[in-house]
């Protein structure tokens, strides 16, 4: 019997299946489709999810981003990293990384799909495989979470329904910066990830095209006039997922699988490393239950700070100020992002 079957080959479920195997674990990854995966994100990496990357022996490639800079029609504000700098890679690219160092530690990859999941108190099984433990990777609208009954319920108090849109654009970057462009409509982020090549992604509740969305960003659209498309429009959405518990029996969530609030801070992949470790160590300990807590722990202050900010972002009085407040108090701003990343 494995000790840990993973469902999701993407950078939760891949990070988690090399850090077990790095511990010794006997691992075997599920994933149907073939890689490397594309998806719509901001393809931006915090500078510490790199580090952690390195340390699991995962090479990136990409164009490095010094901060983040927050627009709008009169404010622009700058916040550069006291720590050491972001990485902006291509999502294909960092798939495909992660894949490498999966086949370097003989960690099966095998196409299929999980399928329904039965558990004792011993063991868990899926698609044919016994397992320990199921490392639940499936993403954000993941079936596991599904079938096991621990999504949490939309109430009508929930926040507007956000969406996401992304597409890249051969230009070289005009910025070391990521820039994040705000309007009534969303927020635009630009992400440098080649040196002739930027990735946009446009967050909002409003429906349309992309290019529709860019009319209510016209400086970035300006910059965007002579800019050829590079990639197929790729949408992802609805961004919030309630999850009301993330542990199973010996199934555990990991990943946008196990929660996700909105992309607004950028710290999806950042919170999925740190969370699968967490994940592995309780595996190591045999001890699942408390990986909840461990969870809660790690993700809480990027948790807070991204729900305070986009319970700004859906209040009409509020929203118009969060890019003069940033620029009135740039030693804050600059304070958030860096506790950020």
């Amino acid at each position: 019997m494995i000790d840990l079957l993973v469902a999701g080959c993407g950078p939760a479920g891949a990070a988690t299946a090399i850090r077990a195997a790095l511990a010794g674990l006997s691992v075997v990854v599920l994933e149907p489709r073939q890689g490397p995966i594309d998806k719509a994100c901001g393809e931006g990496i915090a500078h510490s999810a790199v580090n952690y990357l390195d340390r699991l022996g995962v090479e990136l490639t990409g164009r490095p981003f010094h901060g983040i800079r927050y627009l709008d029609a009169d404010h622009s504000v700058d916040a550069r990293f006291t720590a050491g700098p972001g990485l902006g890679v291509r999502r294909t690219t960092l798939h495909q990384a992660l894949l490498d160092r999966l086949a370097e530690l003989n960690v099966p990859v095998i196409p299929a799909r999980v399928g329904p999941i039965t558990q004792n108190t011993t063991s868990v099984t899926a698609a044919g495989h016994t397992a320990r433990y199921l490392a639940a990777a499936d993403g954000l609208h993941s079936p596991i979470r599904r079938q096991l009954g621990l999504s949490g319920e939309r109430t009508a108090q929930s926040a507007p329904t956000r969406r996401g849109l992304r597409r890249h654009y051969q230009v070289s970057p005009w910025t070391d910066l990521v820039e994040v462009y705000w309007s009534p409509l969303g927020e635009a982020y630009v992400t440098p990830v080649a040196d002739d090549l930027v990735g946009v992604a446009v967050l909002t509740t409003a429906r349309g095209t992309l290019d529709s969305h860019l009319d209510a960003f016209p400086a970035l659209k300006r910059r965007l006039s002579s800019a050829t498309p590079a990639s197929t429009v790729m949408g992802a959405g609805p961004l919030r997922q309630h999850v009301h518990q993330r542990v199973s029996g010996r199934v555990l969530l990991v990943g946008d699988a196990a929660g996700y609030i909105d992309a607004l801070t950028g710290e999806g992949i950042a919170v999925a490393l740190r969370t699968s470790a967490e994940l592995v160590d309780c595996v190591i300990a045999d001890r699942p239950a408390d990986y909840e807590a461990a969870w809660r722990r790690v993700s809480r202050e990027c948790r807070l700070l991204t729900a305070s900010l986009l319970w700004a972002r859906n209040r009409s009085l509020l929203a118009p100020h969060i890019v003069p407040a940033a620029a009135r108090l740039p030693g804050i701003y600059a304070h958030i992002v860096n506790r950020l990343s």
